[in-house]
């Protein structure tokens, strides 16, 4: 039994001869003398096969065009340890607080979860692909005067972006943790929330703790208050920063979920200044989906609101489960994300758990040629 898929064409995969093609525009656009492909995932547990996959296809996506262009390539690991480590309801208010990786383990604590949990895959995927990776934390990037700079720029533009990253509400989301010694909890939705903008580097956010009453806290590019921004609203910052720097060109590489949610980001980056051929470049890589349809979900299925779909196995939640080696199950991966980007309509698309836990454990998998 071959282990490659069969797919239907499209658009997209009609339009192109090799998948990474679809980033070619961008390339010749802005002649770079380097590009850095930025995938980025949550802190919050072992990775499940999606995010395996998503990773290996970025080093692979970046090998092919380092080879097709002679332009340098890397991976920059962004670690969301902004991610939640606990979550509770203020009685009094009916409040959700928060209090997130970077606050319950500390530095140390994160670095010892991404050595553990992350390091060893990128480690052999950058060995295997000649590609080398960098990590950095959200916790690192928020504290970078580029990041802060980049969003004190864009405070006085929010009522044009506002409804982009927040369309129920209009109120986009920050956090700024309690910063009292051993708290670290924050307000998740942010009710009681408020950004002054002091002058042109500074802020004021004042905010009110489960435990300890109102506080405030400054930011400006060199202060240590912590900038915790939801997710669109990181988005919207973080393309931002890195839009216009000479000589590199930023691949934000994204799960194909995300598809409908950088229709916002796109939006609230253009309703802040940019046009749109200053939008970040994306590659969307294919999601891994149940039975229904709807994308795996690890804590569905170990909250008990989800089941473990046909012809998926326990390592797919958990890859630190797979029946056999690291090095064994790094040579799998690679070969189930050749057989991905070997042809368009093999990229361009979604696969059940069951068809890609067939593709992982098949024997003699080989590759094909695209067509």
């Amino acid at each position: 039994m071959t282990t490659h898929p069969v797919s239907p064409n499209t658009v997209l995969a009609n339009a192109l001869s090799r998948a990474e093609d679809v980033l070619t525009p961008r390339v010749l656009d802005a002649a770079p003398e380097r590009i850095v492909f930025v995938v980025g995932t949550q802190i919050n547990g072992a990775p499940h096969i999606g995010t395996s996959l998503v990773q290996s296809l970025t080093f692979a996506t970046a090998a092919r065009l380092r080879d097709k262009f002679g332009v340098p390539a890397e991976v920059q690991f962004g670690a969301l340890d902004n991610a939640p480590y606990a979550i509770v309801t203020d009685r009094e208010t009916g409040h959700r607080y928060q209090r997130a990786y970077a606050q319950a383990l500390g530095e140390q604590g994160i670095a010892e979860q991404i050595d553990k949990l992350y390091r060893p895959l990128f480690n052999a995927l950058s060995e295997r692909l000649h590609v080398p990776y960098s990590v950095e934390t959200y916790s690192q990037q928020q504290a970078g005067e580029d990041f802060r700079r980049t969003w004190l720029r864009v405070l006085p533009r929010m009522d044009a972006a506002r409804w982009w990253l927040a369309p129920s509400a209009g109120v986009a989301h920050l956090r700024v943790p309690c910063p009292r010694p051993a708290c670290g909890w924050a307000e998740k939705y942010a009710q009681r929330t408020h950004v002054q903008h002091d002058e042109a580097e500074s802020a004021t956010i004042s905010a009110v703790c489960l435990h300890h009453g109102e506080y405030e806290v400054t930011i400006d590019p060199t202060s240590e208050g912590y900038l915790d921004l939801a997710t669109l609203y990181r988005n919207l910052v973080k393309g931002l920063a890195v839009t216009g720097t000479r000589g590199t060109l930023y691949v934000m590489v994204k799960g194909g979920d995300w598809v409908f949610g950088s229709q916002l980001v796109d939006g609230a980056l253009q309703a802040v200044g940019l046009t749109r051929g200053q939008l970040p470049a994306r590659l969307f890589c294919p999601q891994i989906v149940s039975g229904t349809g709807a994308k795996l979900s690890k804590s569905l299925i170990r909250e008990g609101r989800a089941s473990l779909p046909e012809g998926a196995a326990p390592w797919m939640l958990d890859t630190r489960e797979w029946p056999g080696s690291l090095p064994e199950y790094i040579d799998r991966l690679l070969n189930t994300t050749e057989i991905v980007l070997s042809d368009p309509r093999h990229f361009f698309r979604s696969y059940s758990a069951g068809e890609l836990g067939r593709m992982m454990t098949a024997p003699a998998a080989r590759s094909a040629s695209a067509s």
